[in-house]
């Protein structure tokens, strides 16, 4: 299967969910256009209340449909959008992409992937006992986040459905995603 862009979404204020849109643009260093997270600083509400001044490495939040596939298959309804993504994917683990990957959207757009979105308790807010399933543990112990990605704007361009997206890895050794 070839990796493909399913939905966009944006949303102008701090909402849980973002409206689903027919095409989004992305601007070089700054993130989606017109969405509540744009911008070279950091604009996460708990970020910027640590330090407003450190660099926004949370630009663009991406989610594989897969996800959605799941969590439908265990009793629950969401659609694209409404974990608060931007871009939706489909035929590419981006949990499983190391820091640095580029994503080569459409015929223009370039994002880095900067690391692991951290679900919050807003998730059970949006529908009780969601959280559980996109925050978990491993046999060790360790924290799994699987609430999709994070990443930087490198080069902007729009964005729709049906976009083709090629994934370009950085240079080895390759380092696993974390938390950002």
């Amino acid at each position: 299967m070839k990796a493909v862009v399913t939905a966009v979404g944006l949303s102008p204020t701090h909402s849980f969910s973002k409206p689903v849109l027919d095409s989004i643009r992305l601007l070089a260093g700054l993130g989606v256009q017109g969405d509540a997270h744009m911008g070279e600083t950091v604009k996460h509400r708990s970020r910027v209340r640590v330090d407003p001044t450190q660099p926004n490495l949370r630009q663009v939040h991406l989610i594989q449909a897969e996800l959605h596939d799941e969590l439908a298959a265990a009793g629950f309804v969401v659609k694209a959008g409404e974990l608060g993504e931007n871009v939706t994917t489909r035929g590419i683990d981006l949990l499983g992409l190391p820091t640095g990957a580029r994503l080569r959207i459409g015929a223009e757009a370039v994002v880095e992937i900067t690391g692991l979105r951290n679900p919050c308790a807003q998730i059970d807010g949006f529908q009780p006992g969601l959280l559980k399933m996109v925050l978990g543990r491993d046999e060790s112990g360790n924290l799994v986040r699987r609430a999709g990605v994070m990443g930087i704007v490198l080069a902007g361009g729009t964005v729709r459905p049906g976009d083709p997206i090629a994934i370009e890895l950085p240079p080895q050794p390759h380092r696993p995603l974390e938390r950002v």
